[in-house]
């Protein structure tokens, strides 16, 4: 018994590594876009419902088809006493053909995750609506976590990834001109693991 213990202890003092546990590295993605590519990296550890379901539409390809579609600047939401800066993209109209199911809302207060500056996260309506539109913050943006104001119901967004490279060209699109937060020029963007 003794030396099945130890075994098992070394096995996993193995296992961990000199530094401690060894943590498999979190995926990133690419959103190819006609303005350069933004690299993401999506937190599956903090996050899995909402990681995963993101990652379900990049694997299948749903996204072949998608655009930033919608702008959000501190110009642009005149009826907002809560202003934020957002891009926002997904499927569109697109998404009854290609979207699938609505998740669950994984809240910022039990992932841990905060909306600062080139967090990528899901657009809703309500709790429990998100499917397949995504958001990227420009610039820290609390009022999106969970108890923010921004939403009326106070459940935040589902923050689950950052951007890692790509940053400028976030800015770009939201620079890009609109007609009130509506792109005149949708900006077109594939996604793929990088």
């Amino acid at each position: 018994m003794l030396r099945r213990l130890s075994v098992a202890l070394l096995l996993t003092a193995a296992a961990c590594g000199p530094g401690g546990p060894t943590v498999p590295p979190l995926p990133w993605v690419v959103f190819e876009t006609p303005l350069g590519p933004i690299t993401v990296e999506i937190d599956t550890v903090r996050a899995p419902l909402t990681a995963s379901n993101f990652l379900r539409y990049v694997d299948e390809a749903r996204f072949d088809s998608a655009a930033f579609y919608r702008v959000v600047t501190l110009d642009n939401q005149p009826d907002n006493d809560v202003k934020i800066e957002v891009i926002q993209g997904g499927l569109g109209d697109r998404s009854e053909r290609l979207g699938l199911s609505p998740i669950s809302h994984e809240t910022t207060d039990v992932t841990g995750l905060r909306h600062l500056d080139g967090t990528i996260s899901m657009a809703r309506m309500g709790p429990g609506t998100a499917s397949s539109e995504i958001f990227f913050c420009i610039g820290d943006q609390p009022e999106l976590d969970f108890g923010g104001r921004r939403n009326p119901d106070g459940q935040g967004f589902a923050a689950f990834g950052r951007v890692v490279a790509g940053l400028d060209v976030v800015r770009r699109i939201q620079e890009r001109p609109a007609d009130g937060q509506r792109l005149v020029e949708e900006v077109p963007f594939r996604v793929h693991r990088n």
